[in-house]
């Protein structure tokens, strides 16, 4: 990737956004001119970015015609009010905010290659699938040679930055409250998350399922490439600020090989497995790697064609930032 490319970064001051100026840093990414954008309120705040400090200016009044590439990592009416408007510029953008319909901006996972990337045209808009997808998929995709999933049932235990800033901001207000015996008052929240676990993330629809549910099984199903695979979701809200704990439950139609699935994980790209008799956690093992981590792997209780097991994962640096940036890597060399 040697040429340079002009990079403009939506939601610059958030958890996500931060990451991102890092390892476009760390990785050496071929940025020319970095913009930082935000929000007029956040606008005036400087990140560092290779020596130098870069301020962060107001989104409203951007030329996106002046970059070739944008990273959306605002909320979702942030890319639903602006996606038009940089792709009418030229410019590609790569939607962190599963804002977008995945006809119109399908999910990227970099570990499957050249061979997993839609058929695109400049410019091209994809979406970097959510946290948990991609650490659904990046599992099920080394596991192909040993299995062929008939049924997923994916239990997602969120740490509270699944919900930016704000959401870390109110496990810390809700901890020092209850430590200092004062009353508790939710605010981004509805209810009690300090000390609690809270089984729904969202509003839910009519059937009982929240978007991020449904938008979480429809992401595994395309970057696995089986549109009729059924996948059950859940997902639950820890009292946890950063990083992700999965449960995954594999149906297939014949007895799986564990030791055929140990190897296939202990050989693949992003994957640390843990050692048999141990356990991953997303504080003492995840948070800060680039890699997620799988340990208790065995078969159902009753049922040898089942697989269950244990997933620890950053959301915000592996399952959110270095993915759109690795999806980046991938398109720029491809497309651009």
């Amino acid at each position: 990737m040697s040429q340079s490319i002009n990079v403009a970064l939506i939601g610059a001051t958030g958890n996500v956004g931060e990451a991102l100026v890092e390892l476009l840093e760390e990785r050496e990414f071929p940025v020319q001119d970095l913009h930082l954008l935000a929000s007029s309120e956040s606008a005036g705040q400087s990140l560092s970015f290779r020596g130098r400090q870069v301020r962060v200016r107001s989104l409203e009044a951007f030329d996106f015609s002046q970059v070739q590439l944008a990273f959306f990592a605002a909320g979702v009416e942030v890319t639903r009010a602006c996606h038009e408007r940089v792709l009418a510029a030229g410019c590609s953008l790569i939607d962190l905010s599963a804002a977008l319909p995945l006809e119109q901006a399908p999910c990227v996972l970099p570990e499957l290659g050249v061979e997993g990337l839609p058929a695109l045209s400049k410019p091209w808009c994809v979406s970097a699938p959510t946290p948990s997808a991609v650490a659904c998929a990046l599992v099920l995709a080394a596991l192909k040679p040993a299995l062929q999933p008939q049924r997923l049932q994916l239990t997602a235990m969120l740490s509270i930055s699944t919900l930016g800033r704000s959401g870390v901001q109110e496990l810390a207000r809700q901890t020092a409250e209850l430590l200092n015996a004062r009353p508790l008052e939710p605010r981004t929240v509805d209810r009690q998350v300090a000390f609690n676990l809270l089984a729904q993330v969202g509003e839910v629809d009519e059937q009982g399922h929240s978007q991020l549910e449904r938008r979480l099984a429809v992401e595994v199903q395309q970057l696995l490439g089986m549109d009729a695979l059924p996948v059950a979701a859940t997902c639950a809200l820890a009292p946890v600020f950063f990083g992700d704990s999965l449960a995954l439950g594999v149906q297939a139609d014949a007895e799986i090989d564990l030791a055929a699935v140990q190897q296939l994980l202990e050989a693949a790209q992003g994957i640390e497995l843990v050692e048999a008799g141990d356990y991953p956690t997303a504080v003492g093992d995840a948070v800060g790697q680039d890699q997620l981590y799988v340990g208790r792997v065995r078969h159902g209780v009753s049922d040898p064609r089942q697989l269950n097991l244990w997933i620890a994962s950053d959301n915000v640096r592996k399952g959110a930032a270095l993915n759109a940036l690795q999806i980046a890597e991938l398109l720029i060399k491809h497309y651009l």
